[in-house]
């Protein structure tokens, strides 16, 4: 279609698809601005001006008009467990974004009443209690209110979860179940379960609580994973590196995303990593599967990426920070043997890593291989998460070769890590900076769903502010970030980490089309709502694959959300709300912050005796006699 004078004229090499007018950050040094992209066959052709493109608009080229609007490349999240989400997406009641218990309740109750009996009402991940007005979990005597007969299970954190009396009855949980190592069920006077289950610190007891619900079955597990992957595409994200996890098997939890792989269903590209799931049987796993695939196997769409976050089970620390960090017995010996396996096969990893003493620990191990010439062997290796990981940790993984993976965990659990660690603590947790300053590749990701939420510009709010959900500034300028730099962790960085970087993560000719086309001016917009931000148009190779607002109409159309009762199909995923340039929360803290000043005044005025010691009674002239 004819827009704003260009008109269709190219016969050969025709773009399939022109976006133009817009405020274009391509990410590319070379040429960072621009106002128009064309595409063909799924790459950018073109990047320039409505002049450069118009020679490429031929009869059949969808031209979109992003009317002045900022585009970004395609947002690549470099730590999500996006298959398992998928498999999951559409049984669970989202809380993300919720911004008071009370409408969180008022979503449980609703969808308790149409939730059919034998499934469960599951509220899984992407939500803290210090989101809330109300500061506070949900009670279980407010689940039982709700929610009488269906069975409830609100998953908090890596911290806790709380059941209703039909939920206990469904897990099974009785007086003489035993508390499983690491994990403790709540006991009232009388010795019954009272509903809350704590990690102390292992979260085992709460996954293994939560696989007790029902699942997907057929048809329905693809149809939930293109539902999760357009969700992603609502807020531009185009890549995504899998972290696998606990209670992801392999190959039986990969067939879904590897069905849709082939019929051209994928709507978000996704690398994969590979994590043994048995204690004391991981290099046997490892073998197996080395035998049957090798690092990037599979295309621009689905690719094995390596193995990870979990080597060896007994190396695995814990990330509950309601919980003092647990001492690791010795796991050098079989934690030396995955690795050697690995980097004689050529396979990279990924380790899941919260503390600096296990992240030195592991070092000590890559250490003793690359003096042997084994390490690393030309094959990408990364620490994810790295809270409390030290200068001189940092140092040793630059000398290795590695690079690192940060998550806004902390956007979710940075109370609780404050209160255990302190301020000082916090606010090199983790130390972004540092990390950046010794030119370590830095991906950045949203460890979603089971803690933190999808929605990656939460996760951009935290690197560039340094608050937490519930609004709290933890780290200062030091560790923080400016935007163009957080943008870049979570485009280019991760196309690094799958080694992508020269067809991914950019806007220039040769790459992959993916972008987005923003609600609001990333660059611009005020700190506080950059969270508020989602995408209008997301392209991932050439297709349209996300479109609202004007756009709406114009991307691929998805079957309807099943099973109906759904609460997707009533709820959506993330609940958006109104950015306002100052959150009540931050807004309620600065009036606090006001009264404390003129109290403080006050009392300086009375030491003065420039006004009576006593606070004078106001008088409101309405409430006289």
């Amino acid at each position: 279609m004819p827009v704003g004078g260009l008109i269709p004229r190219a016969t050969d090499n025709a773009a399939d698809l022109v976006v133009r007018n817009a405020k274009v950050h391509t990410g590319d040094p070379v040429r960072p601005q621009a106002e128009a992209i064309a595409i063909r066959d799924g790459v950018i052709t073109v990047v320039g001006d409505d002049n450069d493109v118009a020679s490429h608009v031929g009869p059949d080229t969808k031209v979109v008009d992003a009317l002045g609007r900022r585009m970004v490349p395609g947002l690549n999240d470099a730590h999500l467990h996006v298959i398992r989400g998928g498999l999951n997406y559409v049984l669970e009641l989202r809380w993300d974004g919720v911004p008071t218990l009370r409408q969180g309740l008022a979503m449980l109750r609703e969808q308790a009443a149409r939730t059919p009996k034998g499934q469960w009402v599951r509220v899984v991940g992407g939500w803290s209690a210090e989101q809330f007005a109300e500061r506070r979990l949900p009670s279980v005597t407010e689940l039982n209110a709700v929610a009488p007969d269906t069975p409830v299970f609100v998953l908090h954190l890596y911290q806790s979860a709380v059941l209703n009396r039909a939920a206990l009855k469904a897990a099974g949980f009785t007086r003489d179940t035993p508390d499983p190592k690491g994990g403790q069920i709540v006991r009232g006077r009388d010795g019954e379960p009272t509903g809350m289950l704590l990690a102390a610190p292992s979260a085992l007891i709460l996954y293994s609580t939560l696989a007790k619900a029902p699942v997907l079955e057929g048809e329905d597990k693809k149809t939930s994973t293109r539902h999760f992957l357009r969700e992603l595409n609502r807020f531009g994200l185009t890549s995504a590196i899998d972290a696998a996890g606990g209670f992801q098997n392999f190959p039986d939890n990969y067939s879904t995303v590897v069905e849709l792989a082939k019929a051209g269903q994928l709507s978000l590209r996704i690398a994969y990593h590979l994590f043994p799931q048995t204690a004391g049987q991981e290099i046997d796993d490892l073998t197996r599967w080395i035998e049957m695939a090798r690092p990037e196997d599979g295309d621009e769409w689905l690719r094995l990426n390596g193995a990870g976050e979990n080597l060896t089970w007994a190396a695995a620390d814990f990330e509950n920070f309601a919980q003092p960090r647990p001492e690791h017995a010795d796991y050098e010996a079989e934690f030396e043997k995955a690795v050697r396996l690995l980097m004689e096969n050529g396979w990279g990893f990924r380790l899941h890593a919260t503390y600096d003493e296990t992240i030195r620990r592991d070092l000590s191990v890559f250490e003793k291989l690359a003096a042997e010439g084994l390490f690393p062997a030309g094959n990408r290796w990364l620490f994810d998460h790295a809270e409390t990981v030290s200068p001189g940790s940092l140092d040793r993984v630059a000398a290795l070769g590695g690079a690192m993976s940060v998550q806004n965990r902390l956007s979710f659990q940075g109370e609780a890590f404050l209160r255990r660690y302190g301020p000082h603590a916090a606010a090199d947790a983790p130390p972004v900076g540092a990390m950046l300053e010794r030119g370590l590749t830095v991906g950045a990701g949203t460890d979603a769903t089971r803690v933190s939420s999808y929605n990656p510009w939460v996760a951009l709010h935290w690197l560039v502010s340094g608050r937490t959900v519930g609004d709290l500034a933890l780290r200062p300028p030091h560790n923080r970030v400016d935007r163009g730099t957080a943008l870049t962790m979570f485009t280019r960085a991760g196309a690094v980490l799958t080694g992508e970087d020269e067809v991914k993560g950019v806007l220039r000719p040769g790459c992959f089309a993916d972008l987005a086309v923003l609600s609001d001016d990333y660059f611009t917009v005020p700190e506080p709502d950059i969270a508020h931000i989602e995408s209008l148009l997301t392209v991932v190779g050439g297709r349209i694959v996300y479109a609202t607002a004007e756009y709406e109409g114009l991307d691929e159309e998805l079957p309807p959300v099943s099973p109906e009762w759904s609460p997707v199909a009533h709820f959506g995923g993330y609940q958006s709300t109104p950015s306002t340039g100052l959150s009540g929360t931050r807004q309620a803290e600065l009036l606090g912050q006001a009264v404390a000043e003129s109290e403080q005044h006050r009392q300086w005025r009375a030491r003065r005796g420039l006004t009576p010691e006593t606070a004078s009674t106001f008088f409101d002239p309405c409430f006289s006699l």
